[in-house]
């Protein structure tokens, strides 16, 4: 395989373990790949198709993501820390306890995405859409996800601790048990979401929607 293997045409390769660290693939075919473990630290995947690709426990962090599309991959246990994923497809992306700490997560598409356990901790998901996305349990302390499409997700649980939260569409949403300590939910849309035991403590609703 090429070093630099741009626009290469990779569709499902076995890459179990390969040591891609700092790889130019960008726009390269990856999907339905196996990249289980892989080592994909700061590589260049702009605008790469990952639809279907195995991540299971690969390094990612710091890689370039923008544009890509990973429609339905499983990124479970994949280290994503600082990746940049602005504009990125992820639909039905399986992510169970993915760490994207500080990641870029910017207009991203993640509808009906599994980010049960998921760390977000300061992840950039400012305009992402999360529609029906699972949440429960997820480290979104000190998240940005102003003006984020979060209608009908499962947040049960989340830790949204400072959380900035401005003009979020939370219709219908369920943040039972959820932590809000300190959130910024003004002009929030929280028509129809669950707030059973929802810790609102020092949480900013100033012109929040609220309703059954």
């Amino acid at each position: 395989m090429p070093a630099n293997p741009t626009d290469a045409n990779l569709r499902g390769a076995d890459l179990r373990n390969a040591a891609l660290e700092g790889a130019a693939l960008r726009g390269a075919n990856l999907r339905g790949a196996n990249l289980t473990n892989a080592n994909l630290r700061g590589a260049c995947l702009h605008g790469a198709d990952l639809r279907g690709a195995d991540l299971r426990g690969a390094t990612l962090s710091n890689a370039d993501l923008r544009g890509a599309d990973l429609t339905n991959a499983n990124l479970t246990g994949a280290a994503l820390l600082y990746a940049d994923l602005t504009d990125a497809e992820l639909y039905g992306t399986v992510m169970v306890g993915t760490d994207l700490d500080g990641a870029n997560l910017t207009h991203a598409d993640l509808s009906n995405a599994n980010l049960t356990n998921a760390n977000l901790h300061h992840a950039d998901l400012r305009g992402a859409n999360l529609y029906s996305a699972d949440l429960r349990s997820a480290d979104l302390r000190s998240a940005n996800l102003r003006g984020a499409d979060l209608y009908g997700a499962d947040l049960t649980g989340a830790d949204l601790t400072n959380a900035a939260l401005r003009s979020a569409d939370l219709r219908s949403a369920n943040l039972t048990s959820a932590n809000l300590y300190g959130a910024n939910l003004r002009g929030a849309n929280l028509y129809g979401a669950d707030l059973t035991r929802t810790d609102l403590t020092n949480t900013d609703l100033t012109n929040a929607k609220k309703g059954a």
